[in-house]
């Protein structure tokens, strides 16, 4: 039985045509992987399935009754689409603080569609209904997930993989026939990927048809047929089992940076120290959990780390400290850049300009209606998008060298919202390194990034950090993306050290 099917279907969006000639059969039983580059079209392939974005040209039919959207559930790769976590997350630097804890839902409260109104001031004020979700259901599904331990926690609280969790545990709640994600693995630690793989494939032998867009190498066992995407077309549909015989497992010949773009880079501005950052006894508490439990950290200028830990370890967390965002770092005892908390009468902003940074948090926060242009030179003032200086002519020729350097030029005059999502990533990468920082605190870069971007950013990283003046805290939890520069590694556990070597 066909369940969906394109028939030559084109789409347009804001003027181009991004799917082209699009025939696609999705029948009861097959469970679909689409892979392919950045910008080759995924994402919104899913957004056609699920009836977000309409077909210019073409049919889109659905060979099942009732409502497209109860039948299709559709998880995002991120969850700024979300209307209750949007609600809740008005700000980058939100999760970190405190009092936004205490008023946040919790989890419990967001899966049973127990919410108060932003804002609520009087508890008793407000009159909700019932649930409709079953207790015996919402506790199958936490135990699926691996999230029970979470239910009463507030939502803001939760690093970036147990949120997807989270939302992917509501969207199960909904009981859908069809089951849409995008990239659902990025961001997951080994641990939280086996759980999701092993949700997957129960929820398949149950009946829920799963379409998932992915990579080639994480492609879940329930997975019976892969789409392949280029450029906006349809390159291949295929059993899984040929497509798993084909070249995709031999090593590619990976594309490398241009030396002479690199040599514009030179040496990093303001190196006028010996130790990065030093940390003692770095503690974050909100209400009576404990994010971080004494960390001790030292890095000194020069020296290339990687930082390591399960989701909901602590490491957004202890970086938040390093970066100013948290404002719990008053209440700590730490030195940056040979400054005692950045220095007497030091501004957040005298200490984010010796920062270069990128994180999942900063992608979901940053600002879409604005050009790729300003978005790079936003990196200048550590604005998010916007900003009021104008610059000089080095500034502008550094923000044209740092796209063509990440291969983002051809999309300089674009609006960050028209990207995929992994040209997005690029782009803010190109954003963390205009200003050429002596401390570079890439937190998870490669979320998003097919695998010729990702080997090739990496070499990039390893580039610009082949100085000795230039500083760096990595974040993966693939070991694959881990530039070879790394020498150092501290990883975390449960808000404590586990390893420093």
């Amino acid at each position: 039985m066909n369940q969906i099917t394109l028939e030559n279907v084109f789409v347009r969006k804001y003027d181009t045509t991004v799917l082209s000639g699009i025939n696609w059969e999705i029948n009861t039983g097959q469970h679909w992987a689409v892979i392919g580059p950045n910008g080759s079209g995924k994402t919104t392939l899913l957004d056609i399935v699920a009836g977000k974005w309409p077909v210019w040209k073409g049919k889109l039919h659905y060979g099942f009754t009732g409502p497209v959207r109860e039948a299709i559930e559709f998880v995002p790769n991120d969850y700024s689409f979300n209307r209750i976590v949007s609600a809740g997350a008005e700000y980058y630097q939100q999760r970190f603080h405190a009092y936004e804890a205490e008023r946040a839902p919790t989890v419990r409260a967001i899966l049973t569609d127990q919410l108060k109104p932003v804002g609520t001031v009087n508890e008793n004020s407000v009159h909700l209904e019932p649930s409709k979700v079953d207790h015996t259901q919402l506790e199958k599904v936490s135990a699926l997930l691996s999230i029970t331990h979470l239910l009463d926690h507030p939502f803001v609280t939760l690093s970036n993989g147990e949120t997807r969790r989270m939302l992917l545990a509501k969207s199960l709640l909904k009981h859908p026939k069809i089951l849409l994600l995008d990239n659902p693995f990025s961001g997951l630690d080994v641990h939280s990927r086996e759980v999701l793989r092993n949700a997957l494939s129960e929820l398949a032998l149950s009946g829920v048809t799963i379409i998932i867009g992915t990579i080639a190498t994480e492609i879940p066992s329930c997975i019976t047929h892969v789409l392949e995407m280029n450029h906006g077309s349809i390159e291949r549909l295929s059993p899984v089992t040929d497509f798993k015989t084909t070249n995709h497992q031999s090593p590619e010949a990976f594309p490398q940076p241009d030396p002479q773009k690199l040599e514009h880079f030179g040496e990093p501005n303001f190196i006028d120290f010996e130790t990065a950052i030093d940390l003692r006894n770095i503690k974050v508490k909100y209400n009576e959990d404990e994010i971080l439990k004494g960390i001790n950290w030292t890095i000194k200028k020069g020296e290339k780390w990687a930082l390591s830990g399960a989701n909901g370890s602590g490491k957004s967390t202890l970086l938040s400290i390093i970066t100013a965002d948290n404002p719990q770092r008053f209440a700590n005892d730490y030195d940056l850049f040979d400054k005692k908390r950045g220095g007497l009468g030091a501004s957040i902003w005298d200490i984010k300009q010796k920062i270069g940074h990128v994180s999942p948090e900063l992608h979901l926060y940053f600002p879409k209606n604005t050009t790729v242009f300003k978005t790079i030179a936003s990196g200048f003032f550590d604005a998010t998008g916007i900003f009021f200086k104008k610059l000089t002519d080095v500034q502008v020729e550094r923000v044209h060298e740092v796209a063509e350097l990440l291969h983002v030029h051809p999309l300089i005059e674009k609006d960050f919202s028209q990207l995929s999502k992994g040209e997005q990533r690029l782009v803010l990468l190109a954003r963390a390194l205009v200003k050429n920082p002596p401390l570079l605190i890439l937190d998870e870069p490669c979320q998003g990034l097919d695998t010729v971007s990702i080997e090739y950013f990496k070499s990039v990283v390893d580039s610009v950090c082949k100085t000795p003046e230039r500083t760096l805290i990595y974040v993966s939890h693939y070991l694959n993306e881990i530039p070879s520069c790394v020498t150092r590694f501290l990883k975390l556990e449960k808000g404590e050290v586990l390893e420093n070597k």
